[in-house]
Protein backbone atom coordinates (compact mmCIF):
# COMPACT_ATOMS: atom_id res chain seq x y z
CA UNK A 1 0.00 0.00 0.00
CA UNK A 2 1.27 3.50 -1.10
CA UNK A 3 0.92 6.32 1.25
CA UNK A 4 0.82 9.81 0.50
CA UNK A 5 2.90 12.32 2.22
CA UNK A 6 2.04 15.77 3.10
CA UNK A 7 5.24 18.25 4.28
CA UNK A 8 3.41 21.91 5.51
CA UNK A 9 5.90 24.77 5.70
CA UNK A 10 5.42 27.09 8.54
CA UNK A 11 6.83 29.24 11.10
CA UNK A 12 7.80 28.07 14.73
CA UNK A 13 5.71 30.08 15.96
CA UNK A 14 2.61 28.40 14.89
CA UNK A 15 4.01 24.97 14.79
CA UNK A 16 1.93 23.92 17.45
CA UNK A 17 -1.08 25.60 17.27
CA UNK A 18 -1.07 24.15 13.30
CA UNK A 19 -0.42 20.46 14.94
CA UNK A 20 -3.19 21.27 16.79
CA UNK A 21 -5.47 22.25 14.25
CA UNK A 22 -4.40 18.74 12.10
CA UNK A 23 -5.41 16.98 15.89
CA UNK A 24 -8.49 18.34 15.56
CA UNK A 25 -9.20 17.13 11.53
CA UNK A 26 -8.38 13.94 12.95
CA UNK A 27 -4.76 13.78 11.64
CA UNK A 28 -2.06 12.13 13.98
CA UNK A 29 1.30 11.11 14.10
CA UNK A 30 2.53 14.54 13.25
CA UNK A 31 5.86 14.93 12.20
CA UNK A 32 7.89 18.35 12.84
CA UNK A 33 11.06 19.80 11.86
CA UNK A 34 12.83 23.06 13.15
CA UNK A 35 16.09 24.49 14.02
CA UNK A 36 15.22 26.20 17.00
CA UNK A 37 17.71 25.44 20.01
CA UNK A 38 16.80 22.56 22.60
CA UNK A 39 15.80 23.92 26.00
CA UNK A 40 17.46 22.46 29.14
CA UNK A 41 14.64 20.08 29.76
CA UNK A 42 14.77 18.66 26.03
CA UNK A 43 18.27 18.05 26.13
CA UNK A 44 17.94 15.58 29.28
CA UNK A 45 14.94 14.00 27.73
CA UNK A 46 16.54 13.31 24.55
CA UNK A 47 19.06 10.91 27.06
CA UNK A 48 22.31 12.63 24.90
CA UNK A 49 25.21 13.96 26.37
CA UNK A 50 26.24 15.96 23.46
CA UNK A 51 23.13 17.12 21.10
CA UNK A 52 23.63 17.63 17.61
CA UNK A 53 24.94 20.91 16.56
CA UNK A 54 22.08 22.42 14.13
CA UNK A 55 22.18 25.06 11.48
CA UNK A 56 21.55 28.73 12.45
CA UNK A 57 17.59 29.12 13.47
CA UNK A 58 15.38 30.22 10.53
CA UNK A 59 12.03 30.38 12.06
CA UNK A 60 10.73 27.95 9.36
CA UNK A 61 8.96 24.94 10.54
CA UNK A 62 7.85 21.75 8.88
CA UNK A 63 5.30 19.77 10.02
CA UNK A 64 4.65 16.21 7.75
CA UNK A 65 1.72 13.79 7.53
CA UNK A 66 0.29 10.74 6.02
CA UNK A 67 -3.01 10.33 4.64
CA UNK A 68 -3.83 6.49 3.34
CA UNK A 69 -5.83 5.49 0.20
CA UNK A 70 -8.94 4.41 2.27
CA UNK A 71 -9.60 8.28 3.36
CA UNK A 72 -10.90 10.94 1.05
CA UNK A 73 -7.67 12.85 0.73
CA UNK A 74 -9.03 15.61 -1.51
CA UNK A 75 -11.55 16.70 1.35
CA UNK A 76 -9.01 16.20 4.11
CA UNK A 77 -6.67 18.54 2.37
CA UNK A 78 -9.23 20.93 1.84
CA UNK A 79 -9.97 21.13 5.33
CA UNK A 80 -6.27 21.90 6.35
CA UNK A 81 -5.97 24.61 3.63
CA UNK A 82 -9.34 26.15 4.98
CA UNK A 83 -8.24 26.03 8.66
CA UNK A 84 -4.64 27.24 8.01
CA UNK A 85 -6.42 30.46 5.91
CA UNK A 86 -8.05 31.21 9.28
CA UNK A 87 -5.16 30.73 11.64
CA UNK A 88 -3.50 33.47 9.54
CA UNK A 89 -6.20 35.96 10.92
CA UNK A 90 -4.72 35.87 14.35
CA UNK A 91 -1.10 34.67 13.87
CA UNK A 92 1.95 34.15 11.38
CA UNK A 93 1.76 30.75 9.43
CA UNK A 94 4.20 31.80 6.87
CA UNK A 95 4.06 29.99 3.61
CA UNK A 96 1.63 27.77 4.51
CA UNK A 97 1.95 25.74 1.34
CA UNK A 98 2.54 21.87 1.41
CA UNK A 99 3.86 19.68 -0.72
CA UNK A 100 2.93 16.06 -1.50
CA UNK A 101 5.09 12.92 -2.20
CA UNK A 102 4.27 9.43 -2.23
CA UNK A 103 6.13 7.00 0.72
CA UNK A 104 6.03 3.31 1.12
CA UNK A 105 3.66 1.50 3.79
CA UNK A 106 6.36 1.84 6.51
CA UNK A 107 5.67 2.14 9.94
CA UNK A 108 5.85 5.28 10.47
CA UNK A 109 2.43 5.61 12.90
CA UNK A 110 4.87 3.83 15.43
CA UNK A 111 8.12 5.41 14.60
CA UNK A 112 7.73 8.48 16.86
CA UNK A 113 7.27 6.51 19.83
CA UNK A 114 11.27 5.88 20.14
CA UNK A 115 11.13 9.91 21.02
CA UNK A 116 8.11 10.04 23.92
CA UNK A 117 10.06 9.30 27.25
CA UNK A 118 8.58 9.07 30.22
CA UNK A 119 8.95 12.87 32.14
CA UNK A 120 7.40 15.15 35.48
CA UNK A 121 4.67 17.47 35.71
CA UNK A 122 5.56 18.28 38.83
CA UNK A 123 4.72 15.05 41.28
CA UNK A 124 3.39 12.82 38.94
CA UNK A 125 5.42 10.72 36.52
CA UNK A 126 3.46 10.29 32.56
CA UNK A 127 4.72 7.70 30.78
CA UNK A 128 4.28 5.51 27.54
CA UNK A 129 2.82 2.68 28.02
CA UNK A 130 5.52 0.77 26.67
CA UNK A 131 7.76 1.99 28.78
CA UNK A 132 9.30 1.14 32.18
CA UNK A 133 9.07 3.24 35.26
CA UNK A 134 12.61 4.71 35.57
CA UNK A 135 14.03 4.27 39.16
CA UNK A 136 12.82 6.34 41.59
CA UNK A 137 10.05 7.04 40.71
CA UNK A 138 8.44 3.83 41.58
CA UNK A 139 5.79 5.68 44.55
CA UNK A 140 4.52 8.46 42.14
CA UNK A 141 1.48 9.19 40.67
CA UNK A 142 0.99 7.44 37.42
CA UNK A 143 -0.28 8.46 34.04
CA UNK A 144 0.11 5.80 31.56
CA UNK A 145 -0.57 6.93 28.36
CA UNK A 146 -0.63 5.81 24.86
CA UNK A 147 -2.29 8.53 22.89
CA UNK A 148 -2.90 6.47 19.55
CA UNK A 149 -4.10 8.54 16.53
CA UNK A 150 -5.45 10.67 19.60
CA UNK A 151 -4.14 14.14 20.62
CA UNK A 152 -3.16 14.25 24.03
CA UNK A 153 0.66 12.88 25.34
CA UNK A 154 1.09 15.09 28.19
CA UNK A 155 4.59 16.81 26.85
CA UNK A 156 2.61 20.07 25.52
CA UNK A 157 2.89 23.09 27.91
CA UNK A 158 -1.18 23.42 27.58
CA UNK A 159 -1.84 20.17 29.08
CA UNK A 160 0.77 19.78 31.87
CA UNK A 161 -0.98 23.55 32.29
CA UNK A 162 -4.45 22.08 32.71
CA UNK A 163 -3.01 18.80 34.98
CA UNK A 164 -0.94 21.63 37.72
CA UNK A 165 -4.45 22.93 37.83
CA UNK A 166 -6.15 19.82 38.19
CA UNK A 167 -3.85 18.99 41.19
CA UNK A 168 -4.76 22.52 42.39
CA UNK A 169 -8.63 22.39 42.23
CA UNK A 170 -9.75 18.67 42.35
CA UNK A 171 -11.45 17.16 45.48
CA UNK A 172 -11.78 13.95 46.35
CA UNK A 173 -15.42 12.81 45.06
CA UNK A 174 -15.59 15.60 42.44
CA UNK A 175 -17.18 14.82 38.89
CA UNK A 176 -14.93 15.93 35.91
CA UNK A 177 -16.53 17.27 32.29
CA UNK A 178 -13.45 16.70 29.94
CA UNK A 179 -14.33 18.77 26.50
CA UNK A 180 -12.21 17.59 23.61
CA UNK A 181 -10.73 15.01 25.60
CA UNK A 182 -8.64 13.59 22.97
CA UNK A 183 -6.03 10.81 24.28
CA UNK A 184 -8.12 11.19 27.65
CA UNK A 185 -5.46 12.00 29.80
CA UNK A 186 -6.75 14.77 31.73
CA UNK A 187 -10.05 12.60 32.96
CA UNK A 188 -7.33 10.31 33.68
CA UNK A 189 -5.18 12.88 35.55
CA UNK A 190 -8.86 14.15 37.52
CA UNK A 191 -9.21 10.43 38.63
CA UNK A 192 -6.48 9.48 40.12
CA UNK A 193 -6.38 12.92 42.42
CA UNK A 194 -9.56 12.04 43.69
CA UNK A 195 -12.35 12.37 40.80
CA UNK A 196 -15.62 10.12 41.27
CA UNK A 197 -16.74 10.05 37.88
CA UNK A 198 -15.21 11.83 34.30
CA UNK A 199 -16.94 11.98 31.39
CA UNK A 200 -15.21 13.33 28.11
CA UNK A 201 -16.65 14.60 24.94
CA UNK A 202 -14.94 14.40 21.62
CA UNK A 203 -15.48 14.86 18.09
CA UNK A 204 -13.10 12.64 16.52
CA UNK A 205 -13.95 8.85 16.38
CA UNK A 206 -10.13 7.88 17.19
CA UNK A 207 -10.55 8.88 20.54
CA UNK A 208 -12.87 5.76 21.17
CA UNK A 209 -9.89 3.47 20.87
CA UNK A 210 -7.31 5.56 22.51
CA UNK A 211 -9.49 6.52 25.37
CA UNK A 212 -10.50 2.76 26.02
CA UNK A 213 -6.61 1.86 25.56
CA UNK A 214 -5.68 4.29 28.87
CA UNK A 215 -8.31 3.38 30.63
CA UNK A 216 -7.06 -0.43 30.71
CA UNK A 217 -3.69 0.71 31.08
CA UNK A 218 -4.41 3.14 34.37
CA UNK A 219 -7.02 0.43 35.66
CA UNK A 220 -10.15 2.79 35.21
CA UNK A 221 -13.71 1.15 34.59
CA UNK A 222 -16.34 2.35 32.05
CA UNK A 223 -18.29 3.58 34.89
CA UNK A 224 -15.87 5.56 36.42
CA UNK A 225 -14.59 7.63 32.75
CA UNK A 226 -18.12 7.99 30.03
CA UNK A 227 -17.03 8.94 26.16
CA UNK A 228 -19.51 10.75 24.17
CA UNK A 229 -18.86 10.94 21.02
CA UNK A 230 -20.64 14.63 19.76
CA UNK A 231 -20.54 18.30 19.48
CA UNK A 232 -20.81 19.95 22.86
CA UNK A 233 -21.09 23.43 21.14
CA UNK A 234 -24.33 23.01 19.56
CA UNK A 235 -26.01 19.16 19.70
CA UNK A 236 -29.09 18.77 21.77
CA UNK A 237 -28.41 15.04 21.98
CA UNK A 238 -24.35 16.15 23.34
CA UNK A 239 -25.70 18.33 25.60
CA UNK A 240 -28.45 16.66 27.60
CA UNK A 241 -26.06 13.24 28.00
CA UNK A 242 -23.69 15.40 29.21
CA UNK A 243 -26.39 17.16 31.59
CA UNK A 244 -26.58 20.90 33.09
CA UNK A 245 -25.27 21.58 36.49
CA UNK A 246 -23.96 18.31 36.74
CA UNK A 247 -19.97 19.03 37.05
CA UNK A 248 -17.42 20.03 39.85
CA UNK A 249 -14.19 20.60 37.41
CA UNK A 250 -14.47 21.45 33.44
CA UNK A 251 -11.69 20.64 31.59
CA UNK A 252 -10.80 22.37 27.82
CA UNK A 253 -7.47 22.12 26.47
CA UNK A 254 -8.67 23.02 23.07
CA UNK A 255 -8.22 26.36 20.29
CA UNK A 256 -9.52 30.09 21.37
CA UNK A 257 -11.69 29.74 18.31
CA UNK A 258 -13.47 26.78 19.83
CA UNK A 259 -13.31 27.58 23.21
CA UNK A 260 -15.20 30.95 22.92
CA UNK A 261 -18.66 29.50 21.03
CA UNK A 262 -18.26 26.54 23.78
CA UNK A 263 -18.49 29.18 26.66
CA UNK A 264 -22.40 28.87 27.63
CA UNK A 265 -22.24 24.95 26.87
CA UNK A 266 -19.65 24.48 29.48
CA UNK A 267 -21.08 27.09 32.21
CA UNK A 268 -24.29 25.37 31.49
CA UNK A 269 -22.52 22.17 33.00
CA UNK A 270 -21.19 23.69 35.81
CA UNK A 271 -22.42 23.14 39.29
CA UNK A 272 -22.45 26.42 41.41
CA UNK A 273 -18.83 27.01 43.00
CA UNK A 274 -17.78 24.38 40.18
CA UNK A 275 -14.38 25.14 38.27
CA UNK A 276 -13.35 25.00 34.67
CA UNK A 277 -9.88 25.02 33.39
CA UNK A 278 -9.48 26.37 29.76
CA UNK A 279 -6.18 25.79 27.99
CA UNK A 280 -4.75 25.58 24.58
CA UNK A 281 -4.69 29.76 24.19
CA UNK A 282 -1.86 31.51 22.97
CA UNK A 283 -0.36 34.28 25.05
CA UNK A 284 -1.29 38.01 24.13
CA UNK A 285 -5.22 36.13 22.61
CA UNK A 286 -6.80 35.16 26.51
CA UNK A 287 -8.87 38.31 26.08
CA UNK A 288 -11.62 37.10 23.78
CA UNK A 289 -11.87 33.44 26.25
CA UNK A 290 -11.92 35.83 29.51
CA UNK A 291 -14.62 37.78 27.95
CA UNK A 292 -16.39 34.99 26.98
CA UNK A 293 -16.36 33.66 30.62
CA UNK A 294 -17.77 36.62 31.65
CA UNK A 295 -20.33 36.52 29.50
CA UNK A 296 -21.89 33.20 31.35
CA UNK A 297 -21.11 35.09 35.06
CA UNK A 298 -18.20 32.93 35.65
CA UNK A 299 -15.14 34.69 37.85
CA UNK A 300 -11.83 34.19 36.11
CA UNK A 301 -9.64 33.25 39.28
CA UNK A 302 -6.11 32.69 37.58
CA UNK A 303 -4.30 33.42 34.12
CA UNK A 304 -1.29 30.53 34.35
CA UNK A 305 1.31 30.58 32.05
CA UNK A 306 3.73 28.41 30.17
CA UNK A 307 6.20 29.11 27.82
CA UNK A 308 4.01 30.76 25.09
CA UNK A 309 0.83 28.96 26.36
CA UNK A 310 -1.82 30.56 28.62
CA UNK A 311 -4.53 28.68 30.85
CA UNK A 312 -7.78 30.54 32.78
CA UNK A 313 -9.43 29.35 35.74
CA UNK A 314 -12.52 30.51 36.16
CA UNK A 315 -15.44 29.70 38.77
CA UNK A 316 -19.35 29.46 38.59
CA UNK A 317 -20.46 31.51 41.02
Amino acid sequence: MKWMKYRLKTTEEAEDLVSAVLADLGIGGVQIEDLAPLTEEEKRQMFVDIPAELPPDDGIAYLSFYLDPKQDRDAILADVKRELENLRAFTDIGEGTITVSETADVDWRNNWKKYFKPFHVDDILVAPTWEKIPPGDEEKLVLWIDPGTAFGTGMHETTQLCIRALKKYMKKGARLLDAGTGSGILAIAALKLGASEAVGTDLDPCTVDAVADNKAANGISDGQFRLIIGNLIDDADTQKAVGPGSFDVVTANILPDVLVPMMPAIASSMKSGGICILSGILDGKQEPVIRACEKQGLRVLAADHQGEWVSITAERL
